[in-house]
């Protein structure tokens, strides 16, 4: 993994603006630690800050190309997982190849095939490849959209980079955010609308999508979407496709030159491939894997039972550990430490985020870090097989908005009153699921229950699931380290898409065809745990902590998140007793505590990035 930057305008000569594309590529140093690079001709200029873990030498980027007299140049984040099998084809087809490097192997790839390449490639990546001879810059993003690609076009410039921070270096672009950015910190957030970038000027490259950007324009295709297909196969062999098909996605994501491991949280997902990992390990003769679980101090006192977290991990991590006879490492945080790093989960993902959760991921990532460069995790297997609670219960599924935001008129009542009447919150919402709505796939001849269920996997897999790839990807580059999810592969995910709803839900179960696919692979113990999302904090010192400062803010009438929020009604609930409130505002786990924490970033965020609101 890595960072990714770059510039192109045809009226203006960048040779010139080196200091600038460096200044930029510098923001993303956390991304890639081990080296930077740049290319610099009349209109583009790309940069890099690489992440080693495939062919050290012979993956220096950007990394330049020529095919008689053309000449290529890529920048790219990301890691392909048909590395061999595009190699084998690249050459039958007369290309030479110089590295063992996947970035040598998608640029090649973009020679054979231009604009197709993308179809072409198994992986997670974001790139941009520099067609000196067509003076055009192509770009393309994951189908999954597990790396990131913001862009932005400001006068004749056309801008891109790895994540927001790199783009707000460049001084064209402006940290100006309008109704619609006001709208996505304030009700959305902290998901946020594919292909928005909050800021007035910056967009994000959706996932499967590509662009192209030369001297007619910018132009934007999908190369890859969902299709609804009839599912023909019976239960055994749709189990038994599963089994191969994410059996298959692990063995491919564990090819690595540096260290790798995986995160292990005793659930389902982690534990599957954990299991499937160290499975692979011996017999590779790879020796003993390395598996990373996480928790905090005095969390075995404070836990509480509740419906969204029915059950605390650790009893279940060490049965795991122990069944795959792993190298085990629990990370233990510290309370007082989880709260100082709220704000530098914050900056590193650029945008007010899932508060304590991201900060947990932020510490955890930083812990693995010390002995691993790459980690594989169980992230997505629930958005693709149905694990969360609004699968299950009617009044979600029959909620007719985000499921995991069915709250959001709870938030409306802390936003002042201006503010509220110019980006209308509900009805923002409201549009925002009707558009997701009108994409998705329908399949004729479907009952009434598959089909509401076939909306609720794809508002998952392209609202949702967003949301928590992008926690992943910045709380884990953030300390250089490189998270893969294997649950992510788009074989698997096309596969599964149309599996019905019934077959999914086998046994009533929450993931109950991946439970029925996983057998003996899994101790029984395992296989039945009840879901439990990523580990949180209990302690009551975090709440009283997040009241307290948010208590203070409220004294101050100039603290730039009133311009946004309703100071009096902030106080207000900051005043209560909030100890016996547990009904989340967002997804799963962000709660009282995280709504507080969540407002404490948003004015950090003000004032750190300079944001000007315009509305």
């Amino acid at each position: 993994m890595c960072g990714i930057t770059g510039w192109v305008d045809f009226q203006r000569d960048l040779r010139n603006c080196t200091t600038l594309l460096e200044k930029m590529n510098e923001t993303l140093e956390a991304r890639g630690p081990d080296a930077e690079g740049k290319w610099v001709e009349d209109h583009v200029a790309l940069g890099h800050r690489r992440l080693i873990v495939i062919d050290p030498e012979g993956g220096t980027q950007p990394m330049e190309k020529k095919l008689a007299d053309r000449t290529y140049v890529i920048t790219y984040n990301g890691e392909l997982y048909n590395m061999d099998e595009l190699r084998l084809k690249l050459q039958s087809l007369g290309h030479r190849l110089r590295t063992r490097s996947d970035t040598e192997l998608i640029l090649t790839a973009y020679i054979q095939w231009g604009m197709e390449c993308p179809r072409h490639l198994n992986g997670i990546f974001a790139f941009a490849i520099w067609d000196e001879a067509e003076q055009r810059l192509f770009a393309a993003r994951d189908r999954i959209g597990v790396k990131p690609f913001f862009y932005s076009q400001v006068g004749g410039s056309f801008l891109f980079a790895s994540e927001v921070k790199a783009l707000l270096a460049h001084p064209d672009i402006e940290p100006v955010i309008g109704e619609e950015g006001l709208a996505e910190i304030l009700v959305m957030g902290p998901a946020r609308t594919p292909g928005v970038g909050v800021f007035r000027d910056i967009k994000e490259l959706r996932p499967g999508h590509m662009l192209s950007f030369d001297r007619d324009g910018l132009r934007i295709h999908p190369y890859w979407e969902l299709v609804s297909d009839h599912h023909t196969d019976d239960l055994e062999t749709t189990a038994a496709k599963v089994r191969e098909l994410f059996e298959d996605a692990v063995k491919r994501q564990l090819v690595s030159d540096v260290p790798i491991g995986t995160m292990l949280s005793g659930g389902l997902d982690s534990s599957a491939i954990s299991a499937c990992a160290a499975k692979t390990f011996s017999e590779e003769g790879r020796g003993q894997l390395s598996t990373f679980s996480v928790d905090y101090a005095d969390n075995d006192k404070h836990f509480h039972v509740n419906e969204f977290q029915p059950n605390s991990d650790a009893p279940w991590v060490q049965l795991m550990a122990d069944a795959i006879k792993s190298d085990h490492h629990v990370v233990m945080l510290d309370n007082e430490e989880l709260i100082a790093n709220l704000i530098q989960a914050m900056i590193a993902r650029d945008f007010p985020g899932m508060a304590d959760i991201d900060a947990s991921l932020y510490l955890f990532s930083r812990e693995i870090k010390k002995k691993m460069t790459v980690v594989l995790s169980g992230e997505c297997a629930d958005e693709v097989f149905g694990g969360y609670p609004w699968f299950h219960r009617e009044e979600m599924i029959n909620a007719d908005t985000f499921p995991w935001s069915r709250l959001v008129d709870k938030r409306i009542p802390f936003i002042s009153p201006e503010i509220v009447q110019r980006i209308q919150p509900l009805s923002y919402v409201e549009s925002r699921y009707q558009e997701a709505l009108a994409e998705v796939p329908r399949l004729s001849e479907e009952s009434a229950t598959e089909a509401r269920m076939r909306e609720m996997f794809y508002l998952n897999l392209t609202r949702w699931m967003p949301t928590l790839l992008d926690r992943k990807d910045r709380m884990s580059m953030a300390f250089g380290l490189e998270v893969r999810v294997p649950f992510c592969d788009h074989h698997l995910v096309e596969y599964v898409w149309n599996i019905p709803w019934s077959m999914k839900s086998l046994g009533n179960r929450e993931k109950g065809l991946l439970r029925y696919a996983l057998k003996g692979l899994l101790p029984p113990e395992i296989i039945e745990r009840k879901k439990s999302p990523y580990p949180k904090t209990h302690h009551p010192v975090y709440l009283r902590t997040m009241q307290q400062r948010v208590l203070q803010l409220t004294e101050d009438a100039q603290e730039p998140m009133f311009q946004l929020l309703d100071r009096q009604a902030v106080r207000q609930f900051a005043e209560q007793d909030l100890n016996r409130t547990h009904l989340p505002w967002f997804g799963q786990l962000m709660n009282v505590p995280a709504l507080l924490a969540y407002w404490l970033q948003l004015n950090e965020w003000l004032k750190r990035y300079r944001v000007k609101v315009d509305i």
